[in-house]
């Protein structure tokens, strides 16, 4: 059973990952707050993330949330992507706004400045 290194890009966090856990499970291990999970069956899409760098397999996710376009430009569900080779993801839309308000709560190296103008 593979497992592979999963970086965050909006905080800079790392997890490990089997490639038989979703991308959410493998999320949840960190046991920090700010994680959301809704349905865990790809109908909700509160677990948006797009894959940056790396490969994923997916099941089916609902069209309401990820489009085919949205798909072919890197998005999925990380309730519905398992890992095939290490990643680089970016939590995006609700997932984003949870996962980088809790990572500043919680002290995670944010590197958000791509989000904020340079000083």
């Amino acid at each position: 059973m593979p497992s592979y290194q999963i970086r965050i890009s909006n905080t800079g966090e790392t997890y490990a990952c089997a490639d038989t856990r979703t991308l959410l499970e493998g999320l949840e291990a960190l046991a920090r707050s700010g994680i959301p999970a809704g349905c865990r069956g790809g109908g909700c899409g509160v677990c948006k993330v797009r894959i940056e760098a790396g490969t994923v397999r997916t099941k089916k996710m609902s069209r309401c949330h990820v489009s085919e376009q949205d798909e072919a430009e890197g998005c999925v569900l990380a309730c519905r992507a398992y890992p095939l080779s290490d990643l680089q993801v970016r939590a995006v839309e609700k997932m984003a706004r949870c996962i980088e308000r809790a990572g500043a709560r919680d002290g995670a190296d944010p590197l958000r400045s791509a989000h904020r103008p340079a000083p």
